[in-house]
């Protein structure tokens, strides 16, 4: 294959796992929970994702990862629990209006049809950016959620749509 062909092929395979406006994460450790002999073990990872459409804002994830030889190969399905904090770590600053509801960010967590998702909520009553976290299937979901908020100084009105 040509370095030609590899880039546009690695360029759409990036907009494939990585759609615009989609947050990427940035792994900041992990703790192992259980030691596996043949692989990784399972841990917690904890990971920082800045909101990609508000500037000043990072949300922090913990959530399991599978170890074992499953979870080396990315066979493994990852349980449904994960933790959420966001934090304003900067001047807030909104470029345009956003929707009441929208996917922040969405990672894999079985080889098919299961996901962690953040969803950002806009509560203009009060000026707050609301985050929840959960992982769904195509079959069943799970309930188990997280949820955190940052409040916006009322000096900086959130733009919605």
């Amino acid at each position: 294959m040509t370095h030609a062909l590899q880039r546009l092929a690695a360029t759409l395979l990036g907009c494939v796992l990585f759609p615009a406006g989609t947050a990427l994460a940035e792994t900041l450790g992990d703790v192992s929970t259980v030691w596996k002999l043949i692989g990784p073990n399972h841990k917690i990872v904890v990971e920082a994702y800045d909101d990609p459409r508000v500037e000043g804002i990072t949300c922090y994830v913990s959530r399991a990862k599978t170890g074992g030889l499953s979870g080396a190969f990315g066979l493994a399905e990852d349980v449904a629990e994960a933790s959420i904090a966001c934090r304003q770590v900067g001047p807030i600053h909104v470029a345009k209006p956003l929707p009441l509801k929208e996917e922040v960010f969405s990672e894999r967590q079985s080889i098919l049809f299961k996901r962690l998702q953040v969803v950002r909520m806009v509560d203009s009553k009060r000026n707050v950016l609301v985050y929840l976290t959960y992982s769904d299937k195509i079959i069943e979901g799970s309930p188990q959620n997280s949820v955190t908020a940052v409040a916006v100084d009322r000096a900086t009105p959130i733009p919605v749509r």
